[in-house]
């Protein structure tokens, strides 16, 4: 599986086509992403960080709700505890209603949050923790890391939508509401 995904790699720039290939499912293998953006394998974090790229570049996440490493040839599952990537940094352009955030991931991936790549909000019922994720690629998302999130607060702005007051941030012309404006702890 890895000399394939590689070989494909190279004869492409960017990311490998894999919302186009539809191998047979191989059956599961014992590989792990953490909900802190690291990779298993065999219960072993895979330390080789061009090897976890190489992986994540074949990542994909079907209809079915389950991740898959996909190559032309292969298709095996694989678990992700949360969220398959890690938004480790957050670059900010412009101000206001006028302002891009970009998020890169701890793979390499990055994502201006816009239309495109829309920033969403759990709030954990049990413990009313928040949790932020950007669309990065192709049903593929990034947990926003806790300290990118408070930077991400510092942005924040409130606005009415449908007559509430919420709380969130401007990105590529978008606001993305993180929750009511009354809700927020102060």
């Amino acid at each position: 599986m890895l000399s394939a995904a590689e070989s494909e790699g190279k004869r492409a720039r960017g990311l490998p086509p894999v919302h186009l290939w539809n191998p047979d499912f191989c059956g599961d293998i014992d590989m792990r992403i953490a909900r802190d953006g690291t990779w298993f394998y065999m219960g072993t974090p895979i330390g080789r960080e061009r090897l976890v790229r190489l992986f994540s570049t074949i990542l994909r996440h079907d209809e079915d709700g389950k991740y898959y490493l996909v190559t032309p040839v292969e298709k095996v599952g694989i678990k992700v505890e949360d969220a398959p990537f890690l938004a480790v940094s957050m670059a900010v352009e412009g101000k206001g209603r006028d302002q891009v955030l970009t998020f890169t991931t701890s793979v390499g991936d990055s994502a201006a949050a816009g239309e495109e790549h829309p920033i969403r909000f759990v709030v954990d019922k049990a413990t009313g923790e928040p949790a932020p994720y950007v669309h990065v690629r192709a049903r593929l998302e990034a947990l926003i890391n806790r300290a990118v999130f408070y930077d991400l607060v510092e942005l924040g702005a409130e606005e009415t939508r449908e007559g509430k007051s919420w709380f969130g941030v401007w990105s590529g012309g978008v606001f993305f509401p993180f929750m009511l404006a009354e809700e927020m702890a102060f």
